[in-house]
């Protein structure tokens, strides 16, 4: 066993030497696997992770030891092999041994330009990275000539006051030295682990013998893959350059062949066709043997080929999908191992358009990365202007201080939205989230001037009404102008890989869908059902917003149930539309939750139009506004309150979802709507709303003649409903916990206030990560567990799920797991990533991992 293996500092790579990844890093591992492939490797040695920190201190390794393992007067070649070769690692240095001698030796063999060539290379390599000389003085020139490499001898000397160094194990003693230091610097060790390496990541070095790709005929360099690295389509690629080196054949294209036949130029296919033929069975092999897709560089010393290295084909998100289902398919992995090698997160992007990563980015302002996907457009700054672009079929950007019910017509209307305020889980991010929509919130240092709609930059620059801008909601960035986007890519592969998933997830995943059209692209990411429908988006739809605000201003239950008779036929409506698409999967309704002053207007304009649209007078709907303002709304008249305090809109709303179950029903379809209480606290809330409809769905069944069953449930958001859950569940068939009200009252903090504070709390420690962005397991999971634990001794049957925006994150769906819930509940969008996450859960639960 690998524990029981005795690791040695240096040690010759050979099919049987005790190596290992985590001791010697990826590259070296790589190559044993290559030589126990019996491919045609060169000589190379492995310096383990403790010896190169050894080398950084200061004590060097028996390099007698190490060059005894080569020909005497090598070549040798150094590259970084770091434990995942995505944290990096300093340049590789090729050709270390060239000295006076040497060159002199290979004139006579192969020229005195090749020669010359080889020890300019060198030189240049050794004056920039291991004497950190300034580079201008050693640009390689056009022809390599005895006077350039006088020149650059003499430049060495005239900056270090020092002969450049003839003996090669000097030369290869400062080479470790430089490379091992320039691991452990600051800035390499920021880099790295902002790439995801610990701090104390270890770094190993190979010294591999050169096969040198100049000087004799067919002799080059060159680097081919088997697969195209940004559609993981089957597809051989690279490049071949003679009389080069390393991956000179990729940064020079003038005057590389193709690999293949193309009729923009000669191939290797065609020049060597057994040097490709042998490559391609390489690449084959390695793919069958190493359970990989692999990009191999080699050389041709005349003509006998090298294979310097093989490494991982590093790939889009999109590549990285269809490659991980080809190799199942392939039967080549199995199943589970393919959906353990995509990264969730990579299944997020697909669903939505990139900025092109090889584009140019002008940032304005960077801001809390809220809803994924990027769009261009031209700034608007009013929910109406964006409406008004749509209708001119001009693509544009809503950016709002902050976003409200009111504007989600203008969010529907808008390619993006950006807001000043806010964090993970305001009002625009929850929304753009369930809308697909790119979404940036939390800009606080962009300036807005909503009278001259205009913003201000942080670095001063003016963007106005109408300028172009692209948002791109998967970093958090808006950019100046309209950037190149990469669109997105919904293939077979990525259905297959979610059908896989299907199979091994033990837990359900619905979707937070508040319209038909979120309930559509709900089913099309074959959610389970609807887990959470926030019908109060429902009224800012079309009319209803003004039929809305009449029944506000109602002076009586009598002329409020006369307006609401007026919406009833519209939310009937839009319940049949949600239950035909979700085709029998259960949905989730939570009746009417915010504060009823999120309906009417906050500036004076606005004001002015609803009193002529209601035909009363200024003075009276501005008393009413004000009547109707919270000093803290979301601790005030909302949810259940509001639905206790004016029961016809609970009553009309159980009506609707109870008539769109019949029609449904008289078209030989089933439902079984769920009804769910939002901001409950107290058991006799429960016990008082569950017999207002219990009496409204017995009078529809008597209306209509038909039978039809409901369930009735409880969303949990607050802490008392968490530690009473044990009366409350005696009334309910389900228990939701809303985790995004549930943090914000546990912590005591607004989440749309929070953006402003939260980044410096994260960074003092204060909090281990944002609450609202990651489930906090210490705290608010505490009362899940307890909400819970209690809900089921008082109904054994009661089935637990959450419904917030940590629904669809990895975090929260491993303690709902844990926690024995039934589902999760996430945006649209997120479905998929759930369905991903949650299966490979469950296969590294199943495997030990």
């Amino acid at each position: 066993m690998q524990q029981d293996k005795v690791f040695q500092p240096v040690t010759l790579i050979t099919e049987t030497a005790p190596m290992s990844p985590a001791v010697h890093g990826g590259r070296a591992k790589c190559l044993q696997r290559l030589v126990r492939l019996a491919m045609p490797v060169p000589t190379t040695v492995a310096l383990s992770f403790d010896a190169v920190r050894d080398i950084a201190r200061g004590k060097m390794p028996d390099m007698a030891e190490i060059m005894g393992h080569f020909e005497p007067a090598p070549l040798l070649s150094v590259r970084p092999s770091s434990q995942d070769p995505d944290w990096g690692g300093p340049s590789a240095i090729l050709n270390i041994g060239m000295n006076e001698e040497r060159h002199r030796r290979m004139a006579q063999t192969m020229g005195e330009g090749p020669a010359t060539a080889i020890y300019l290379r060198f030189i240049q390599s050794y004056a920039i990275h291991v004497a950190r000389l300034d580079p201008e003085a050693f640009d390689l020139p056009d022809e390599p000539t005895a006077a350039a490499l006088k020149a650059f001898l003499e430049a060495y000397e005239y900056e270090t006051d020092e002969l450049f160094p003839q003996d090669p194990s000097v030369q290869l003693t400062e080479v470790l030295r430089s490379m091992a230091r320039a691991w452990d610097g600051t800035t390499a060790r920021l880099l790295r682990q902002a790439k995801g390496a610990p701090a104390d990541a270890g770094l190993g070095l190979v010294v591999q013998a050169m096969a040198l790709g100049v000087g004799g005929k067919n002799s080059g360099s060159g680097v081919i893959q088997f697969v195209d690295d940004q559609t993981g389509e089957q597809r051989i690629k690279g490049r071949y350059l003679a009389q080069s080196q390393g991956r000179e054949a990729l940064s020079t294209p003038l005057g590389a062949l193709y690999l293949v036949k193309d009729g923009r130029g000669p191939s290797v296919e065609e020049s060597l066709p057994e040097v490709f033929e042998q490559l391609v069975e390489y690449g084959q092999l390695l793919r069958r043997r190493l359970r990989e897709e692999m990009q191999i560089e080699f050389t041709l010393e005349s003509g006998v080929l090298k294979v310097l290295d093989g490494v991982r084909v590093q790939r889009s998100n999109r590549a990285a999908v269809r490659i991980a289902v080809a190799l199942a398919e392939d039967q080549i992995i199995p199943r589970e191992e393919a959906i353990l090698r995509v990264e969730p997160n990579a299944i997020s992007e697909l669903l939505h358009r990139q900025v092109d990563p090889s584009a140019e980015r002008d940032v304005i302002v960077r801001g809390i990365a809220a809803s994924p996907g990027a769009a261009s457009g031209r700034l608007v700054f009013t929910a109406n202007d964006a409406q008004a672009s749509a209708a001119r079929s001009e693509p544009c950007v809503l950016v709002r201080r902050e976003t409200s019910p009111e504007d989600i017509r203008g969010m529907h209307a808008a390619k993006a939205v950006v807001t000043l305020r806010g964090g993970i889980t305001s009002h625009a991010a929850v929304i753009g989230r369930g809308l697909g929509l790119p979404c940036v919130v939390g800009a606080s240092e962009l300036k807005i001037d909503r009278k001259r709609k205009l913003i201000v930059a942080p670095d001063g620059r003016v963007f106005k009404e109408g300028d172009l801008v692209t948002v791109d909601g998967t970093t958090g960035t808006v950019l100046a102008g309209e950037t190149a986007l990469i669109e997105a890519s919904l293939d077979g592969a990525f259905q297959t890989l979610l059908t896989w998933a299907d199979e091994f997830r033990d837990i359900g995943v619905r979707a937070n869908a508040d319209t038909p059209k979120d309930a559509q692209t709900a089913s099309n990411f074959m959610a389970e059902g609807i887990g959470l429908c926030r019908t109060e988006h429902m009224f800012f739809e079309g009319d209803r917003l003004g039929v809305m605000r009449e029944m506000i201003f109602a002076d009586s239950s009598e002329d409020r149930r006369a307006v609401l008779d007026r919406l009833l036929p519209m939310q009937r409506a839009d319940f049949k539309d949600l239950f035909e698409i979700m085709a029998g999967k259960p949905v989730c309704i939570r009746l009417f939750d915010p504060p009823l002053h999120e309906f009417l207007p906050a500036d004076k304009t606005g004001i002015r139009e609803l009193a002529d649209q209601l035909a009363l007078p200024l003075a009276d709907v501005t008393m009413r506004v004000d009547a109707l303002s919270e000093h803290n709304p979301m601790l005030g008249m909302r949810g259940v309150r509001l639905g206790l305090t004016y029961p016809e809109i609970y009553e009309m709303q159980a009506r609707a979802i109870f008539e769109a179950a019949v029609e449904i029903h008289k078209n030989g379809a089933t439902v079984v709507p769920e009804i769910m209480i939002p901001l409950v606290s107290a058991m006799r809330e429960v016990e008082l709303v569950k017999s207002r409809i219990d009496a409204t769905a017995n009078a529809v069944k008597a209306e209509s003649g038909t039978d039809f069953d409901y369930r009735f449930g409880v969303m949990v958001e607050t802490p008392r409903a968490a530690l009473r859950a044990q009366d409350i569940a005696k009334y309910s068939a389900f228990l939701s916990f809303g985790t995004n009200d549930l943090t914000q009252m546990t912590y005591g903090l607004s989440r749309d206030d929070a953006g402003r504070f939260m980044s410096s709390y994260v960074h003092a420690g204060v909090y281990e990560e944002d609450p609202f962005h990651t489930l906090d397991q210490d705290g608010v999971g505490e009362l899940l567990s307890m909400g819970a634990e209690r809900g089921r001794k008082g109904n054994k049957d009661v089935v637990l799920s959450i419904c917030g925006e940590h629904g669809g994150s990895r975090l929260a769906i491993e303690f709902c797991r844990h926690q024995g819930f039934d589902y999760v509940s996430c945006s649209p969008f997120r479905v998929p990533v759930a369905r991903l996450t949650s299966a490979q859960l469950a296969i590294a639960e199943k495997l030990g991992l």
